[in-house]
C-alpha cells in the first residue's frame, strides 16, 4: 500500500502541475486571440480516451477514437479539449507554432492573423513563458495556503537534546553521532534543514560541533558534497537521534509475535544497553530472522522478551515521531500575514534549487538524476495532505525552473530564439527552428532514458 500511495500521490500532482502549466499558455495565447488548436491532458499517440469541442455551439464528445470526426473541423477556431492514454505530461498546441507536435504542413501556409507565427515578438515571448509564470505563482498559492492552514512547525536544532545521527559519510569526514551543528562557515542554522543545505555549499569550510559537552571544529574536505552524492548518503545526512518507542505494532509482524505494545520502549538487545533508535536498528539487522533477547521498559518495568525478526531485521512496528520528543516551534499565520510569507518561502526554495542544480553538472551529480521512481519516493508512503502540498508545491518549481532553460523544445529555448529576434531584429526561419525543435524533443528523450535509467539501476543495486 506504501508504493502505491506514492504513485497515486504522483501521479495526481503531476497531473495538477500540467495542468495549471498549459492552462498558463492557453489563457496567454486567447489574451493575444491566438487559436489554440488542442489541449490535452497526457500524450495521446495514436488514440486519445477523450475527445471534446464545441460544434455549433453544442459540445460534442469522442471516446476512445484515433481521430477527431471530420465535421470537426469545421469549427478551427474552437479548442479541441482531451485526454491521452500515456501520463507522461500534456500539452497545448497553439496554432503556428512549431513544437513538439512538429505540425509541419501548416507551416508550409502563409501565416494567418489567428496564428502564433504572426503576433509581435513580445506577445510571442509572454504567451511562450505563460506556462513557467502560473508554475511559479501556483507554488506561491500553494505554499501560502500550507502555511494559513497548517502553519510551519519544525524542531530547531538547540531542540535536539540527543544531538543527531549521521551517514557514513558524514562519519568518515568529521561527525560523530550524538553531535549538535552549532555553525557552517561562521552561520548558524535554524533547522538540519537549513544547516545540510550550508553544508552542501561549504566544502572546505570550518562546521562547529557540539560534541560530549565541549564545542569543537571540523572541516569538511573540498569535495564534501561531491561523497555525498557519489555514495547515495545526501538523503539521510543526518537525523534526530530519538528513543525507540512503539507507537503501533503491525499485524502479522515479530512485534505482534512477541507481544510487544505501543508504548513500549526498547532500550536494548540481549543485555546490551542500545538507547537509541539508529543504533538498535543497527543491531537487529545482525539478528535476521534469529531469535534474540530484546529489552524494553513497560510502565517503568524493564522487561525482556524473545523475539524473532523479520529477513529484513525489522521487527514490524511504527515508531513514534521525533515531534513527540523534543520541544518544537511552531508559526502560525493569519490569512494576510499567510501571502507575503508563501512568497518569501517560495522564492527561497527557488533559490535553493537553482543552488543545488549546479551539482548536476558533476559526475557525481549525474549519477544523483533521478525519474519518476525518485521524484515519487520523496511523497510519504501514507498519505499527508500537508506534505502532499509541499511537495506539489516544491515540484512546480522545479517544473518552472527546468522549463525556461536554454534547450530547444523547452519553454526555455523558444524564449531564447525570441530574445534573439528582439535583439537582433532577424528572425530565425522556420526550418531553422524545426531542426532545433527535434534536436530539443532528442535531448529530452535522452534526459528522460538516462534518469529513469539511473532509477533502474539504483532498484536493482538494493
Amino acid at each position: 500500500m506504501g508504493i502505491a500511495t506514492q504513485i497515486a500521490q504522483l501521479l495526481l500532482s503531476l497531473l495538477l502541475l500540467v495542468l495549471v502549466h498549459e492552462l498558463g499558455h492557453f489563457f496567454a495565447a486567447r489574451a493575444f486571440k491566438t487559436r489554440v488548436d488542442k489541449f490535452y491532458l497526457f500524450f495521446n499517440p495514436w488514440r486519445s480516451i477523450l475527445r471534446a469541442k464545441r460544434i455549433d455551439k453544442k459540445w460534442r464528445l469522442s471516446w476512445f477514437s484515433p481521430a477527431p470526426p471530420k465535421d470537426w473541423e469545421k469549427n478551427p477556431e474552437d479548442t479541441e479539449w482531451g485526454v491521452g492514454w500515456l501520463p507522461l505530461g500534456g500539452y497545448c498546441k497553439i496554432a503556428g507554432m512549431i513544437d513538439e507536435s512538429m505540425d509541419t504542413e501548416a507551416m508550409k501556409r502563409p501565416p494567418q492573423p489567428w496564428e502564433y507565427r504572426s503576433k509581435a515578438a513580445w506577445q510571442r515571448l509572454i504567451i511562450i513563458t505563460g506556462g513557467v509564470i502560473v508554475n511559479f505563482i501556483a507554488a506561491l498559492v500553494i505554499y501560502s495556503m500550507i502555511l494559513y492552514t497548517w502553519g510551519r512547525e519544525y524542531i530547531p536544532i538547540s531542540n535536539a537534546t540527543y544531538g543527531y545521527d549521521y551517514c557514513q559519510t558524514a562519519r568518515n569526514s568529521g561527525f560523530a553521532d550524538g553531535d549538535v551543528i552549532l555553525a557552517v562557515n561562521g552561520k548558524i542554522p535554524e533547522t538540519l534543514g537549513d544547516a545540510v543545505e550550508q553544508i552542501l555549499y561549504s566544502d572546505g569550510k570550518p562546521v562547529t560541533l557540539f560534541r560530549a559537552g565541549d564545542t569543537l571544529q571540523i572541516t569538511l574536505p573540498a569535495d564534501f558534497s561531491q561523497q555525498l552524492l557519489a555514495s547515495d548518503d545526501l538523503k539521510i545526512f543526518a537525523r534526530e537521534r530519538v528513543p525507540f518507542v512503539v507507537k503501533e505494532v503491525m499485524r502479522s509482524s515479530p512485534a505482534a509475535a512477541a507481544q510487544l505494545q505501543s508504548g513500549d520502549s526498547i532500550v536494548g538487545v540481549n543485555g546490551t544497553f542500545i538507547p537509541f533508535f539508529a543504533q538498535l536498528s543497527d543491531s537487529l539487522l545482525k539478528y535476521k530472522n534469529q531469535p534474540l533477547q530484546l529489552n524494553f521498559y513497560r510502565n517503568g518495568e524493564l522487561l525482556s522478551q524473545e523475539v524473532t525478526p523479520s529477513e529484513n531485521g525489522k521487527l514490524g512496528v511504527a515508531l513514534r515521531t521525533p515531534l513527540s520528543y523534543f520541544k518544537t516551534k511552531k508559526l502560525e499565520y493569519a490569512f494576510l500575514e499567510s501571502i507575503p510569507a508563501g512568497v518569501v518561502l517560495g522564492t527561497e526554495t527557488l533559490v535553493s534549487y537553482v543552488k543545488q542544480f549546479k551539482i548536476i553538472f558533476t559526475k557525481e551529480g549525474a549519477k544523483s538524476l533521478g525519474g519518476f521512481g525518485a521524484i515519487g519516493s520523496l511523497f510519504d508512503k501514507t498519505w499527508n495532505w500537508p506534505h502532499f502540498w509541499s511537495m506539489t508545491a516544491f515540484l512546480s518549481i522545479m517544473l518552472a525552473f527546468l522549463n525556461i532553460l536554454p534547450i530547444p523544445a523547452f519553454d526555455g529555448g523558444h524564449m531564447m530564439f525570441i530574445i534573439y529576434e528582439m535583439v537582433s531584429g532577424r528572425k530565425p526561419s522556420d526550418k531553422f527552428l524545426e531542426r532545433s525543435q527535434m534536436v530539443g524533443l532528442a535531448i529530452i528523450i535522452m534526459l528522460f532514458l538516462f534518469a529513469n535509467g539511473n532509477d533502474i539501476m539504483r532498484w536493482l543495486g538494493r
